[in-house]
């Protein structure tokens, strides 16, 4: 039998969108049952986002894959009683919703931990359950704002830009939304006692401006677009070829910078390589401009394809999906839908040596899981069940 690390983990899962789907996609990945606690009148919206692929969209594939379906119409009382009854089975809950909401359905941590202590209640929100923004709408776009993380990203001539990655809601939701909620676990091993989560985005997205943000917060001078060594102040940056294509170029230690200069047979980048000096590291960065602009993409590629550099090609997904290093990593899987077509998805990033990957099952159609988790639980409550 293959025991996954979190085989004993049950996860009841209000959340939508992105944020919450994602963290307990990693939960469920790594062996967590969990249940989404669906709406049957409001469809969640990442099922309309295109691609579609058999009826719902890609993205629904993979978000929520190995997970089961239970629609429960919570504005009926009878739909709270099962949620109820479900959280002396499913201990761990993963909710987004605004602040208060939970709680005008009667759903709040401090009611459903009196059921069971041992509850541990996970929020995900964009500011948090307090402070003047509490109940502020927002999207990743304005947490990375608001966060300071926007400022110093981008170029000066054209300003911020829409990171193709939603960085705070999945490095700052998801990420320490599973974080908590194992550390969480672990101490209620010792306790016996679980406890509330509240995540907010924009502090995580406030928390990932590390570098950058350590130093502004203790000299009090913010950084500015390509102005710090890694957001374009340096030769460290992106460089276009001949046919438009780009290279990434990150060696900033002086053994890659010198196996560079040979790679270009360029010895005087030696001399151009004082972090210190802005005036050098533009006339360093002029240099490589006009030498990767000299060669198309394939060129490069084959020339660094052996060297030790920290040169690499800027791959679309589908490239990256081809890479032979996400290859070897089997990074890329086949997935089969409620229909039975193959679409490729993202595997599990995180490799355990006593533990295998078990082939994904498919995301659920709204309450797919309604009689088997219903008739488990012994309700036979026609109005709960839609």
């Amino acid at each position: 039998m293959n025991n996954r690390p979190l085989d004993s983990l049950k996860i009841l899962d209000f959340s939508t969108l992105l944020p919450g789907p994602y963290a307990t996609l990693m939960l469920a990945d790594m062996g967590a049952e969990v249940l989404r606690v669906e709406s049957p009148t409001r469809p969640d919206l990442v099922k309309s986002l295109p691609p579609i692929v058999d009826g719902t969209s890609a993205a629904h594939h993979y978000l929520n894959r190995n997970k089961q379906s239970l629609a429960l119409d919570l504005k009926l009382a009878e739909s709270i009683e099962v949620v109820k009854k479900l959280i002396h089975e499913y201990d761990i809950v993963v909710e987004q919703f605004r602040p208060g909401v939970m709680a005008r359905l009667g759903l709040d941590y401090q009611t459903l931990k009196a059921l069971n202590p041992k509850l541990i209640y996970c929020s995900i929100t964009g500011y948090g359950q307090t402070g003047p923004y509490q109940s502020r709408a927002g999207h990743d776009l304005n947490y990375l704002a608001i966060a300071g993380a926007s400022s110093y990203t981008g170029r000066k001539a054209s300003g911020p830009l829409p990171l193709g990655v939603q960085l705070a809601d999945v490095a700052g939701g998801s990420h320490h939304a599973v974080m908590g909620i194992l550390a969480a676990h672990i101490q209620r091993l010792q306790s016996g006692i679980g406890q509330h989560i509240d995540i907010s985005m924009t502090d995580a997205a406030f928390s990932l401006n590390g570098m950058s943000g350590a130093g502004s917060l203790a000299s009090g001078v913010d950084s500015e677009a390509e102005q710090d060594w890694l957001n374009g102040g340096s030769f460290y940056d992106y460089y276009e070829t001949k046919d438009g294509r780009f290279l990434s170029v990150a060696g900033l230690e002086p053994a890659f910078i010198k196996n560079l200069a040979d790679a270009l047979n360029e010895p005087q980048l030696l001399k151009l390589v004082n972090m210190m000096d802005s005036n050098l590291q533009q006339e360093l960065k002029d240099l490589l401009k006009e030498r990767f602009a000299q060669h198309n993409f394939d060129y490069w590629c084959e020339l660094f394809a052996n060297r030790d550099c920290c040169v690499e090609p800027m791959l679309t997904i589908n490239e990256a999906a081809n890479h032979p290093q996400l290859q070897a990593r089997d990074m890329v899987i086949g997935y089969e839908t409620q229909k039975q077509s193959t679409i490729k998805q993202a595997a599990c990033p995180i490799k355990f040596s006593a533990s295998k990957q078990s082939a994904p099952t498919v995301a659920p159609i709204t309450g797919q899981h309604n009689e088997q988790v219903l008739e488990r639980l012994k309700i036979v409550t026609e109005n709960a069940i839609v």
